[in-house]
């Protein structure tokens, strides 16, 4: 689709927040199960968002920035990009896990930008963050309790890449909540998108809710992680492989839930580096080549 006609879209999603997109999907796209919070819950357990991430990134430059708008309200996210180059550069949507938009997701946005990709770290609580399980649990459940927000959320965020000089195919990452919706990004955008990267997010099942697919995925789950069984990430499997469906799916023994944060307590370096290691494969595949 030409650019200016992105644009005039983006425009009209800042004006009036709505779409045919929108209107089509709004409010049936999220996991509104409350057990799965519970669960999520559960694998949290005692867990907190330590601060041990590296802050800095060479040759990246990075800032807070409003890519969308809901209700009126602008939403602030973290934009990183490599330093210099006109690009274009592949692009990636990065969506936080249950803590929210952290120091953790900011340092992965650049770690990605690093890469030479252009992050977009998007912002699905709004500007609140949680330091504790149960203030996470809140923040998860309440915002999905509304999915038709968090869509518009996502969609203004793809479309603000879209529109941006430098970048050219476009991908989304999730971990734990942003896992999901990293998914679910994927079905609003089952053409469009160029790669979706599911860490230890709630899955999908249904043939017909995953047939219109024509995105590559990449998923990344513990064989101990109590919130999403290795049951329901073979029956994920099975229904993209009888759909024909691109992607790969791996499953790391002696990992539980939250497995690749190293922020937090229940951290696996070494299921962390080669789940790591894979996606970074997997983006240079599905996204191309970077602009360094």
């Amino acid at each position: 689709m030409d650019r200016l006609v992105r644009v005039c879209g983006l425009a009209l999603l800042l004006v009036i927040d709505c779409s045919p997109r929108l209107a089509r999907a709004a409010g049936t796209d999220g996991p509104r199960d409350a057990s799965f919070v519970e669960r999520v819950a559960a694998e949290h357990a005692g867990d907190r968002p330590v601060a041990n991430v590296t802050q800095g990134a060479e040759g990246v430059d990075a800032e807070a920035l409003d890519y969308a708008t809901l209700d009126g309200q602008p939403v602030r996210g973290y934009l990183a990009r490599p330093t210099g180059g006109a690009g274009p550069y592949p692009a990636v949507i990065v969506i936080h896990e249950w803590w929210g938009l952290n120091d953790n997701i900011r340092a992965i946005t650049r770690r990605l930008a690093a890469a030479g990709y252009i992050a977009l770290a998007v912002d699905l609580y709004e500007g609140r963050t949680a330091d504790d399980p149960a203030q996470a649990q809140r923040l998860m459940q309440a915002a999905m309790q509304h999915p038709d927000r968090l869509g518009r959320n996502l969609e203004q965020a793809f479309y603000y890449l879209d529109i941006m000089p430098s970048a050219n195919r476009i991908g989304v990452i999730g971990w734990c909540f942003g896992g999901g919706w990293a998914l679910r990004t994927a079905l609003r955008f089952p053409d469009e998108l160029g790669a979706a990267v599911i860490y230890y997010g709630e899955l999908v099942t249904d043939p017909h809710r995953l047939a219109p697919l024509q995105v590559p995925i990449l998923g990344h789950f513990g064989a101990a992680d109590g919130s999403i069984p290795v049951s329901r990430v073979q029956a994920f499997d099975q229904a993209l492989a009888q759909l024909k469906k691109p992607h790969e799916i791996h499953i790391y023994d002696g990992a539980g839930h939250a497995f690749a944060n190293p922020s937090g307590m229940r951290y696996v370096p070494a299921a962390a580096d080669l789940a790591w290691n894979r996606t970074m494969a997997f983006l240079a595949r599905t996204l191309g080549s970077t602009g360094n």
